[in-house]
């Protein structure tokens, strides 16, 4: 762990809800405004940095990373890679951005994008005699394993592991309660880059109850559990950081995170949720830590029934996941929303020096989970 790459900055966009206050940014133009000043941040000087690295899913295609480079004015020997692990894309990219400064020095930009707003239709070829078919989303498995939708995947999830309705139902209303407690006490603001004159997540609710949610319909099943209130929204946004090498970060001599361990993992392509299990098992155990060691456990809310599922086998309280509000309340932009764990970290653990050891961990459509264990350092 001597060498470990270390993380010397944390930005994100504000989160907006798909059709409103980001509607109008396009993916390369969201993860551009977080990149630009990432470098102000940072103070990178262009000729250490080495790549940009981003996620993203659901994007214009090409390589997204490269043309957020270029808008966001870096200098064209900058390159550009763009990741697509599902909704692990973000955290993946840091991942890989970590693994290529084992092997050469210098300073990355990595973390992920989405614009579910501005993404574009998607047509199978047609058929003799048929027209193009539309599709939202390409497929996570094959038909013959089994490729449920994510929804659907966690309800399943959720009654196999025994997890009402009701604890979902208060999983998201303190969801909601913490985030929107953050929110208005400016917890987000060191971390969050305006963009298109939006300052502030869309999502937040503080009057939101448990008793409020209750009254909402399944969403995904005629009696199932999970419910468009107790699920992530649909979302645009955009996370990066910016990372160095351990060398680089003694020279620099600035506090930062340290990327102890990271693991990729694969589940049953049926229970995709359930993908973060194995995945913050395998990081914790390469890191040489366990779960009790942690400060701060940024999981991604996709669905309340899914985190609690996940927590309930790892034998995690839920009360120490997502203290300032997760993915339930800010939302879930797809290709960014694992980098957006990455920046909570960095925000609590060396903004707010709230510990020393974090954890962040999410789930991916097909069964897999990513999952990355830091370090506040010095």
């Amino acid at each position: 762990m001597t060498d470990s790459p270390v993380i010397i900055a944390a930005l994100r966009t504000p989160i907006g809800t798909a059709g409103h206050s980001l509607a109008s940014v396009t993916a390369a133009d969201l993860a551009a405004a977080v990149l630009a000043a990432l470098v102000d941040s940072a103070d990178l000087a262009s000729d250490n940095l080495r790549d940009v690295v981003l996620g993203n899913c659901m994007g214009p295609g090409g390589n997204v990373a490269r043309v957020a480079a270029l808008a966001a004015g870096l200098p064209v020997t900058v390159p550009g890679l763009t990741v697509d692990r599902q909704c692990g894309s973000g955290l993946a990219a840091i991942s890989v951005a970590a693994a290529m400064l084992r092997a050469e020095p210098g300073a990355i930009l990595a973390g992920g994008v989405e614009s579910a707003s501005t993404a574009p239709w998607r047509f199978w070829p047609p058929a003799p005699g048929a027209g193009p078919e539309r599709y939202e989303r390409a497929p996570f498995a094959p038909e013959s394993l089994g490729d449920p939708d994510m929804g659907l995947a966690a309800d399943l999830l959720a009654e196999e592991c025994s997890v009402s309705r009701e604890r979902q139902d208060e999983y998201a209303a303190r969801s909601h309660a913490l985030a929107a407690r953050t929110l208005q006490s400016g917890g987000f603001e060191a971390e969050v880059v305006p963009v298109a004159g939006v300052t502030r997540d869309d999502r937040p609710r503080s009057g939101l109850t448990a008793q409020r949610l209750a009254k909402l319909r399944p969403a995904f099943r005629e009696h199932g559990t999970v419910s468009v209130g107790n699920s992530c929204g649909i979302n645009d946004g955009a996370a990066a950081v910016a990372i160095v090498d351990h060398m680089t970060h003694h020279d620099l001599g600035v506090p930062g995170l340290k990327i102890l361990a990271t693991a990729t993992t694969g589940v049953d392509p049926n229970r995709p949720g359930f993908g973060m299990v194995p995945a913050a098992r395998l990081a914790l155990q390469r890191a040489g830590l366990q779960l009790d060691d942690m400060d701060v456990i940024e999981l991604n809310e996709a669905f309340a029934g899914q985190v609690l599922a996940c927590c309930d086998e790892l034998s995690l309280s839920p009360e120490r996941v997502c203290v300032e509000g997760g993915a339930l309340a800010l939302g879930h932009p797809w290709g960014a929303s694992g980098a957006v764990l990455v920046v909570r970290l960095f925000s609590q653990l060396v903004l707010n020096s709230a510990g020393r050891y974090g954890l962040a961990a999410i789930a991916v459509g097909g069964g897999q989970g990513v999952a990355m264990v830091v370090q506040r350092c010095p």
